[in-house]
C-alpha cells in the first residue's frame, strides 16, 4: 500500500490527527487526493465514466467509487482501487446498476450502499461487489423513470440502529425533494417495491443531494442543489424530532458532495462549479480553499 502524505491537526482532545480528502471531478473523469487544506493535490485515477460517489477504507488501502455512465445506456458501474489509484478493478459491472450516485461504505458490516438514480433504487453489495441487492424500488418502467421524484440520489446508514436514509431530489427547483428513512432489512414477506416501513423525514425541499449522518448526536446533514433561499446550501436537522432543518452554509454553486470529520468538528463540501469548502459543523469559519476545479461531485474524508 502506498503511504499517502497527510496534514496533521489537533482535535479538541489535544491528540494529533491526520487526514486526507478524496474528490471526484465529473468533468475530467478523474479522482484527486489532497490534504484537507487543498495542498499536496494528486490525480490518482483517470478515465472514469462520470464519477459521482466515493468511499474510502484507509485501513485496507482501498477507495470505492460509482460511475454514473450515460443514463440512457444503463451502463453505470462501481470500481475499487488502491489509495494511489493502482490495482483498479470493476466490482459491480455495467448492466447491474443503472446510474449509481452517492456511495456509503459500511466497513464493519462488509457492505457498500448506493442510490441508483434512473434505476430508481436503493442498493447494496458486499465489498467485493458480490451479492448485489435492491433494498428500495420506487419505480420500474420507462414512464416511472421520467418522474424525477422517484430518483434516488444521496444515501447514508446508521448500522447500530439498522436504519437507511436516502434522498429523492425531484425536478429542478420544484420544491418536491424528500429525505426518507427505512429499516436496512426489508420486512419479512415484503419486497423492495412494497415495503411498509418507509417514512418521509423531510419534504418540500428544493433538491436534496448527498447525505451524511452524525450518529452520536442523531443529526442528518445534506447538500441541496436548488435555488435560494433553501437551495445551494448545506443543511442539518435532528432525526429524532420534527425540527425545521437548519441552514448552515449558503451561496454554493449547485452543492453536491459532503463529508464530515466529527472529531475535527468540520465538514467538507463540493459544488458543481468546482469549489471545495471547509466549515465547522455549525457552518462557522467557512472557507473556500479550491475553486474553478471543474465539475466536482463526491467527496470523502479519511483519517490516516
Amino acid at each position: 500500500m502506498t503511504v499517502v502524505q497527510a496534514t496533521q491537526t489537533k482535535a479538541s482532545s489535544g491528540v494529533t490527527r491526520s487526514g486526507r480528502l478524496f474528490v471526484l471531478e465529473l468533468s475530467g473523469d478523474r479522482i484527486h487526493s489532497m490534504n484537507p487544506d487543498g495542498s499536496d493535490r494528486k490525480t490518482i485515477v483517470t478515465d472514469c465514466r462520470f464519477p459521482d460517489g466515493i468511499g474510502v477504507d484507509f485501513e485496507a488501502g482501498h477507495i470505492y467509487w460509482t460511475n454514473m455512465g450515460i443514463p440512457n445506456l444503463d451502463d453505470g458501474s462501481i470500481e475499487r482501487a488502491d489509495l494511489d489509484g493502482k490495482n483498479r478493478k470493476v466490482i459491480v459491472p455495467q448492466g447491474v446498476t443503472y446510474t449509481p450516485k452517492q456511495l456509503h461504505l459500511d466497513k464493519d458490516g462488509g457492505k457498500l450502499y448506493w442510490c441508483d438514480r434512473e434505476g430508481m433504487r436503493v442498493m447494496r453489495a458486499n465489498l467485493d461487489g458480490s451479492q448485489v441487492e435492491t433494498l428500495v424500488e420506487t419505480g420500474c418502467s420507462n414512464k416511472d423513470r421520467g418522474d424525477q421524484t422517484r430518483w434516488c440520489v444521496g444515501i447514508t446508514i446508521d448500522p447500530k440502529l439498522g436504519k437507511i436514509y436516502w434522498t429523492q431530489k425531484g425536478p429542478d427547483n420544484a420544491g418536491l425533494g424528500r429525505i426518507f428513512r427505512a429499516n436496512i432489512e426489508i420486512p419479512k414477506g415484503e419486497t423492495p417495491a412494497n415495503r411498509s416501513d418507509i417514512e418521509v423525514l423531510f419534504d418540500r425541499l428544493p433538491e436534496p443531494i448527498d447525505l451524511e449522518l452524525d450518529r452520536a448526536n442523531h443529526v442528518l446533514y445534506w447538500t441541496d442543489r436548488g435555488d435560494p433561499p433553501r437551495g445551494n446550501t448545506v443543511n442539518r436537522a435532528p432525526i429524532d424530532t420534527k425540527a425545521e432543518p437548519e441552514i448552515l452554509v449558503t451561496h454554493l454553486m449547485e452543492g453536491i458532495g459532503i463529508a464530515l470529520d466529527m472529531p475535527g468538528n468540520r465538514m467538507f463540501i463540493t459544488d458543481f462549479a468546482g469549489s471545495v469548502y471547509s466549515a465547522d459543523l455549525d457552518g462557522k469559519n467557512e472557507r473556500n480553499f479550491l475553486y474553478a476545479q471543474g465539475n466536482l461531485t463526491g467527496i470523502a474524508y479519511a483519517e490516516v
